[in-house]
């Protein structure tokens, strides 16, 4: 159980009401805040609360978003070189999931940062596939983490037993 907090972007494109009291993350990584990119095609940006890992992946079709999710973020998280165990059981604890609102400004500011970001990184990259993003954007380094990047953070959360 996870909670994905959307900006109003995308709740307009999701198709789902917003929960107003959220539950407690059943998940090793916690909640994810996600807002929508209009490029052609549209993508969705997702940033896990706790380390701030970014994840891209197509916004369409936008209902099944919460259904589409774990299978990109174990993508992302298998060319971090995690292990099969721990992804299995994060995309396990992923299948039931509710939509939020934001309530984190700090995440928000990440997402926006993100999001400029990415669109600078895919007039440059070679292969601009939305993997090659994710992987390029989760090795910036981010104030909140006292200078520390989404993996580092990322890997540290999972070795200390996330």
């Amino acid at each position: 159980m996870y909670t994905l907090h959307c900006t109003q972007r995308l709740l307009d494109r999701v198709n789902q009401p917003p929960v107003s009291d959220v539950p407690a993350p059943t998940t090793a990584l916690g909640n994810w805040y996600a807002h929508a990119l209009f490029w052609t095609p549209h993508v969705t940006l997702l940033v896990n609360e706790r380390t701030l890992l970014p994840v891209l992946m197509p916004l369409a079709p936008a209902a099944t978003l919460l259904d589409r999710f774990p299978a990109q973020l174990a993508e992302v998280l298998q060319e971090h070189g995690f292990d099969d165990q721990f992804i299995d059981r994060e995309v396990e604890e992923m299948s039931d999931a509710v939509v939020a609102k934001t309530a984190n400004r700090s995440v928000v500011g990440i997402i926006n940062e993100f999001a400029f970001l990415a669109d600078g990184y895919r007039e440059y990259l070679e292969a601009p596939d939305l993997l090659a993003l994710s992987i390029k954007l989760a090795g910036t380094p981010c104030g909140p983490l006292k200078g520390n990047s989404p993996v580092r953070a990322l890997k540290e959360a999972v070795a200390g037993g996330a």
